[in-house]
């Protein structure tokens, strides 16, 4: 899993996640930053109509028609069904494009609507919206990346690891295991610090942390570090916490407080990092 992040809260916010080749929002820069990068995306995944969230998606479908990189692969954008900035935007972009050399797929989804990414043999990963609060009026998405795994069926638990591998050779290996989702990835969005319920489960949890200091906050529209911190501390299974949007007034701070936390949170076995809001993360 690999990570290329580039978010500075109210300028421009984008998450490329990989291997699936799978862009979390698109803000301004993504295409100047990415470079012939952008030919590898194959989805888009729109948490909100704010304009440091989409303003890059035109430059992103422009360079791909334009550069000399590999069109045959089609381009899928999926954003919140009847968010009306998003369809405006698009709607002008494709305007503004009516002679597109690649398919370009717009797709309108719904909460818990799955998107999925790969499925070979038996393996599946895909992605799933959950709706979230942002601003009044907006619709607003926070997504799970989830991997379809196997775990053994709990009635052969108390079986040693021979009389499992027996069975499997008499039976076969569906009658021993049953699959199940696991949540490998979460990005929250803008948001409030998403529930213990939301949260629980994820291998990786993306949170939006616009302000590290509470009282800076006016509104409910963004998230505090405390906040986020203590459900994660509650949570189960979060192996790694990345923290991005946070918003410039910080800057400064940033070395500082990614040490402290990455000393307090070692001994849980979470690893925690700062999306820097000057730089671009890469892990």
């Amino acid at each position: 899993m690999e990570f290329k992040i580039f978010s500075k809260a109210l300028y421009s916010t984008w998450i490329l996640y990989r291997p699936e080749r799978v862009l979390f929002d698109a803000g301004e820069g993504i295409s100047t930053i990415l470079g012939n990068s952008v030919y590898a995306i194959k989805e888009v995944f729109i948490t909100h109509g704010h304009v440091d969230h989409i303003a890059g998606l035109w430059g992103l479908i422009n360079t791909r028609n334009n550069a000399m990189g590999d069109r045959e692969k089609a381009l899928k954008i999926n954003y919140p069904k009847k968010n009306r900035a998003i369809e405006d935007f698009l709607r002008f972009i494709t305007e503004m494009n009516p002679k597109l050399r690649y398919e370009m797929i717009l797709n309108p989804i719904e909460p818990g609507e799955e998107v999925y990414l790969r499925t070979a043999g038996n393996f599946r990963r895909s992605v799933i919206p959950f709706p979230v609060q942002h601003t009044s009026g907006e619709i607003s998405y926070g997504y799970h990346v989830l991997e379809e795994r196997r775990k053994l069926k709990p009635e052969f638990s108390h079986l040693s690891p021979q009389e499992i591998s027996d069975l499997v050779k008499e039976k076969g290996r569906d009658f021993v295991t049953q699959t199940y989702k696991k949540k490998i990835l979460t990005v929250s969005g803008d948001c409030n610090a998403l529930p213990v319920s939301v949260i629980k489960g994820s291998e990786t949890l993306i949170h939006e942390c616009t302000f590290i200091n509470g009282g800076d906050r006016r509104g409910q529209n963004h998230a505090v570090l405390s906040e986020i911190l203590d459900n994660v501390r509650e949570a189960s299974d979060i192996k790694r916490l990345i923290l991005y949007h946070i918003s410039s007034r910080y800057s400064s701070k940033i070395s500082v407080l990614r040490k402290k936390l990455q000393e307090e949170f070692a001994e849980k076995g979470i690893k925690i990092y700062l999306v820097h809001p000057e730089r671009l993360f890469v892990l």
